[in-house]
C-alpha cells in the first residue's frame, strides 16, 4: 500500500523549519532548529483531518501527561505544546537521531545491552501506570537513543487517544506488539497488555525479529493476528540467550494476562534476576523515589534499585532447578554493582556493599580511636563528641516479607523512618552481614531448604534493635 505524503510543516514562530523526519498515522514528525536557546528539536504536528475540538482538548490533557512525564530519564523530553497558527496541535520534542527500530533487525544486540534497555524501557512505563497512563503502542520503533546513549520511550498516549476507533490497517505496524486481548477488541489495553508488549519488545531485540514472524512464510497482519492468538513465540534462536530469559519472556507473552508479571515493576526485577544470573552489573530500577519512600529521604540511588543479592551455603550442593543453566552467582553479602543515571545522561558507578561495609567498619574504629583521645583531652570535648540525639530511639524493622523467584529468594520490608546517615545490616542466614539502604534484599538460595532474613539499623555507629527472623522454605524442582 502507497504511504502518504508528508502534510505542510507549520510556520512556528522562534522555530525555522528544516527536513521530514517521518510520518505516521495521526501525525507527522518535522525537524526545526529552535531560535532561543538554540537547538534542534523534533515537532509532531497531527493531521488537520483528525483535528476537531473533542481531540484539542484530549491532546492538551495527553500533552499535559507526557509533559510531567518527561522528566523521567528514560522518556522522552517535551519542551512545548501548542497550536499552529493553522489548527493543528504540536509537540516540540527532546531530537534523537538514533533509534532501535532498524538496528535490532541488522544486527545481534548483546544480551547485556537488551537487558539494560528492557529494564529502562520497562521503568518508564511502570512509572507511567502509577500516573494511571498507558502508553498502548510498546514497540522497538517507538524506542529512541538519545546523544548519550540513553534509551528513551516515544509516543506516550498520542496514538492510542486520537485513533481509539482505527482499522486493523492503520495501526498494522503494532499488530507484532499487542497483547491477544487487544485484538481481539477484548480491552483497549491494560496493564497485562502493556506487559505483553514489554515482553514482545525485548524478545524483538534479541531475536531480530517480532515474536509471531516466521522466515519463509506469510507475515501478513491476519497471519499474525492468528498466530499472536493461537500459537506461542518460539525461542529467540540466538545461543547466548539463557534459559531462563527465555522462560522470562514467554512468561510475558502468556495467552492468559493473569499468567504474565503483574506489573512492569515485576517484569523488571525478573530481568534483574537474568543479569545477576549472568554476573552481569544490576541495571537500577528508575522509578520515582516518592513511591518508595517518603518524600523527606534524600537518598534515591539505592531505593531504586534491588541492591544486594546473597548466597546462602547450607550443606553439600543439591540437584540444579529447573531453568537454570549454569552456576549461580555466589555474591556473599555483597551489592551487586550497577550505575545511576544521572540528568544529561551521565553515569555515576555504585560501589558493591561489601565495599561499603568495610567503609562502616573503618568509620567505627576511628569513632573508637577519636573517643580515647578526647577522653584524654577531658569532659568538655567528650559533650561535644556525643552530641544531642545520642539518647535517640533507633526504629526497628517489622512485617518482613519473602518470595521465592526462580530460584533466589527475595525479602521487602517497609522503611521504619530511617534519618540522614542510617543503613540496614542485613544478615541471610549465618553469611557475613551486608550494609545497604534499600529497602530489599535479594538472595541466592541455591543449596538451602530454608532462608531466614534479620535486619538491623544502625545509626552513628550503634546497632538498634534486631528484626524477628523472617524465615521462607525454599522447594527443590525435579529436573524434568
Amino acid at each position: 500500500m502507497a504511504r502518504r505524503l508528508p502534510s505542510t510543516p507549520p510556520n512556528l514562530p522562534g522555530f525555522s523549519y528544516l527536513h521530514v523526519l517521518g510520518s505516521g498515522g495521526f501525525a507527522d514528525v518535522f525537524l526545526y532548529e529552535q531560535n532561543m536557546p538554540r537547538r534542534q528539536v523534533a515537532v509532531k504536528v497531527m493531521l488537520s483531518e483528525l483535528v476537531d475540538s473533542h481531540v484539542r482538548q484530549m491532546f492538551q490533557a495527553e500533552a499535559n501527561l507526557m509533559a510531567q512525564l518527561s522528566s523521567h530519564p528514560s522518556i522522552l523530553t517535551v519542551f512545548e505544546a501548542s497550536v499552529a497558527a493553522d489548527g493543528r496541535p504540536y509537540l516540540v520534542m527532546e531530537y534523537c537521531s538514533a533509534g532501535l527500530s532498524q538496528r535490532y533487525r541488522r544486527e545481534a544486540i548483546p544480551v547485556s545491552e537488551v537487558l539494560r534497555v528492557g529494564i529502562k524501557i520497562a521503568s518508564a512505563v511502570e512509572t507511567a501506570h502509577r500516573a494511571g497512563v498507558l502508553h498502548r503502542d510498546i514497540k522497538p520503533s517507538n524506542i529512541l537513543v538519545t546523544a548519550y546513549g540513553h534509551p528513551v520511550l516515544s509516543d506516550f498516549g498520542i496514538a492510542s487517544t486520537v485513533g481509539q476507533n482505527d482499522s486493523a490497517d492503520s495501526v498494522g505496524l503494532s499488530i507484532p506488539w499487542s497483547a491477544p486481548e487487544v485484538l481481539l477488541d477484548e480491552t483497549s489495553g491494560t496493564i497485562a497488555s502493556e506487559v505483553w508488549s514489554l515482553g514482545a519488545t525485548v524478545y524483538s531485540l534479541l531475536a531480530g525479529r517480532s515474536p509471531f514472524e516466521v522466515a519463509g512464510h506469510d507475515n501478513t497482519s491476519a497471519e499474525l493476528i492468528s498466530r499472536i492468538q493461537k500459537a506461542k513465540p518460539a525461542p529467540t534462536g540466538r545461543s547466548d540467550v539463557p534459559a531462563r530469559l527465555e522462560h522470562v519472556l514467554a512468561k510475558a507473552m502468556s495467552k492468559r494476562p493473569d499468567a504474565r508479571p503483574a506489573s512492569a515493576l515485576e517484569f523488571i526485577r525478573e530481568l534483574q534476576g537474568v543479569e545477576v544470573e549472568l554476573g552481569l552489573p544490576q541495571t537500577p530500577i528508575e522509578v520515582a523515589v516518592d513511591d518508595w519512600v517518603s518524600a523527606t529521604e534524600v537518598d534515591p540511588h539505592d531505593r531504586t534499585r534491588i541492591t544486594a543479592v546473597s548466597s546462602v551455603s547450607a550443606g553439600p550442593p543439591r540437584r540444579r532447578r529447573r531453568g537454570q543453566t549454569g552456576p549461580q552467582p555466589q555474591i556473599a553479602g555483597q551489592t551487586v554493582a550497577g550505575t545511576i543515571v544521572r540528568e544529561g545522561g551521565g553515569e555515576q558507578s555504585e560501589q558493591p556493599a561489601a565495599s561499603a561495609g568495610r567503609g562502616v567498619r573503618a568509620l567505627a574504629w576511628s569513632l573508637v580511636a577519636l573517643a580515647v583521645v578526647v577522653i584524654g583531652l577531658g569532659a568538655t570535648a567528650l559533650i561535644v563528641l556525643v552530641g544531642d540525639d545520642a539518647d535517640e530511639s533507633i526504629p526497628t524493622v517489622s512485617a518482613i516479607s519473602g518470595t521465592v523467584e526462580g530460584g533466589t529468594v527475595l525479602f521487602s520490608w517497609q522503611d521504619p523512618g530511617l534519618a540522614q546517615g542510617d543503613t540496614y545490616q542485613v544478615r541471610a542466614n549465618d553469611e557475613e552481614p551486608s550494609t545497604q539502604r534499600a529497602t530489599q534484599f535479594q538472595v541466592n538460595a541455591q543449596g538451602a531448604q530454608r532462608v531466614c532474613l534479620t535486619v538491623t539499623v544502625n545509626r552513628d555507629g550503634k546497632a538498634g534493635p534486631s528484626s524477628s527472623p523472617k524465615c521462607v522454605d525454599v522447594e527443590d524442582e525435579p529436573l524434568p
